[in-house]
C-alpha cells in the first residue's frame, strides 16, 4: 500500500463562485482548470505586449501554475502572468526567470537541460538555450485571440504546439519559425499533445476527440472515442498501452494505441488533468479537487487518494531524488511518497 503525504510549501489562492458555462466561452487551459471543477473565478489579466517582460513577483511560487517539466536535475514550472519558475535542487527552492511576456504560460517542454520551449496565451512561444536563465520570443499573434495550450518536441528541431480552435503549429528548425497546419476539419480545442516510446503521437481534445499520428506528425487521424466529454490528457505506456482521461473523472485504457477502449473506475468525478509514470513504475494520474490516483498494475486499476486541501493539481513531475512535485492552484509543492 502506498501512502501519499502532501507537504504544503505554499498557500492556495482565494475562491469565489462561478458557473460552468465560462470555460466553454474561454479557450485557455487556464480557465478550463479554474472553472470546470474548482468553481472559482479569476479575472483574465491583460497579457500586455509580448515585448514586455514578466514582472518579478516574490510570491510567484504561490501563484496559479499550469504545467511543468523535469530533466536532468532541472525543474521548470509555468503559469499565469508569464510566471516561469526554475528549480535546480529537486523543488526545494525556486527562482523566477525573466521572460519576454506577461501572457499566461500553459505548456513547457525541454529537449535537454539547456534547450526548452514554453507556450501560452496570445499564441506566445518562447525558447531558452541556457536552462531557463534567458528566454527569447519566437512566436506571438495576439490578434488571433487563440491561445496555445501545449508543446512537445521529437528532437532538438521538430516540434509541435497545439491550442484552441484547432490551432496546430509545427517547427522543423528548433522553433526559429512556426507554420500552421490543419489536422482536422473540426476546430476543437487541442488540449494536450504527447509522444509515446513507440513513436506515435497523441492529441487529447474537446468533445471526446482523440487524434493519433504514426508518421512523426506528418498526418493525423481521429481515433474512436469512448466518451463525448472533453479529454485533457493522454499517457502512453509500454507496448502501445494508452491511458486517456478528462472531464468528470472519466479515464479509459487501450491496449492497441487507441483503437479500442476499456473504462477504468476512478471513484471520482473530478476533472483529470495530467499523468506520469514514476521511476518505480507506479502510474499516477492527478486532477482538480486534490485528486491523486495511483496504479501498480500498468494502469489496469487505480486507487484514489483524495487530498484534504482539495486544491487543484494541474500536473506532476518527478525530481531526480524521486520526489514528486505537484504544480497547480497552490503554485508548487513537494509530495513525499511512503511505501
Amino acid at each position: 500500500m502506498i501512502t501519499i503525504i502532501f507537504n504544503q510549501f505554499v498557500p492556495g489562492i482565494g475562491h469565489s463562485d462561478n458557473s460552468m458555462h465560462v470555460w466553454q466561452n474561454r479557450t485557455a487551459r487556464l480557465l478550463i482548470i479554474l472553472v470546470s471543477l474548482l468553481l472559482f473565478s479569476i479575472t483574465h489579466a491583460p497579457a500586455g505586449s509580448a515585448a514586455e517582460y514578466s514582472i518579478s513577483a516574490p510570491l510567484a511560487s504561490q501563484s496559479l501554475l499550469l504545467d511543468g517539466f523535469s530533466t536532468d536535475g532541472l525543474i521548470i514550472a509555468v503559469g499565469q502572468r508569464g510566471h516561469l519558475l526554475v528549480s535546480p535542487d529537486n523543488g526545494l527552492s525556486w527562482k523566477q526567470a525573466n521572460v519576454p511576456t506577461q501572457a499566461t504560460l500553459t505548456g513547457v517542454f525541454f529537449h535537454d537541460k539547456k534547450l526548452g520551449w514554453a507556450v501560452g496565451h496570445d499564441a506566445i512561444i518562447i525558447r531558452t538555450k541556457d536552462g531557463g536563465k534567458n528566454w527569447e520570443r519566437m512566436h506571438y499573434k495576439p490578434q488571433d485571440e487563440c491561445p496555445l495550450l501545449d508543446v512537445v518536441f521529437l528532437d532538438n528541431k521538430i516540434g509541435f504546439a497545439v491550442g484552441a480552435y484547432g490551432l496546430f503549429l509545427k517547427t522543423s528548425d528548433g522553433g526559429d519559425t512556426w507554420s500552421p497546419q490543419q489536422i482536422s476539419t473540426n476546430d476543437f480545442h487541442l488540449n494536450h499533445i504527447t509522444a509515446s516510446n513507440s513513436g506515435k503521437l497523441y492529441i487529447a481534445a474537446e468533445s471526446g476527440t482523440i487524434y493519433r499520428s504514426d508518421d512523426d506528425g506528418e498526418s493525423w487521424f481521429e481515433l474512436p472515442s469512448p466518451y463525448r466529454g472533453s479529454f485533457f490528457g493522454t499517457l502512453p505506456l509500454e507496448n502501445d498501452v494508452l491511458l486517456l482521461f478528462g472531464l468528470r473523472g472519466h479515464m479509459y485504457r487501450s491496449d492497441d494505441a487507441g483503437e479500442n477502449w476499456q473504462e477504468i473506475e476512478t471513484k471520482t468525478e473530478a476533472m483529470l488533468t495530467s499523468g506520469m509514470v514514476l521511476r518505480d513504475n507506479t502510474t499516477m494520474v492527478v486532477g482538480l479537487g486534490g485528486t491523486v490516483l495511483l496504479s501498480k498494475d500498468d494502469g489496469n486499476t487505480f486507487r484514489l487518494y483524495p487530498q484534504t486541501d482539495r486544491k487543484g493539481i494541474a500536473t506532476v513531475v518527478e525530481a531526480n531524488d524521486g520526489t514528486v512535485i505537484a504544480i497547480g492552484e497552490f503554485g508548487v509543492k513537494r509530495i513525499e511518497r511512503v511505501d
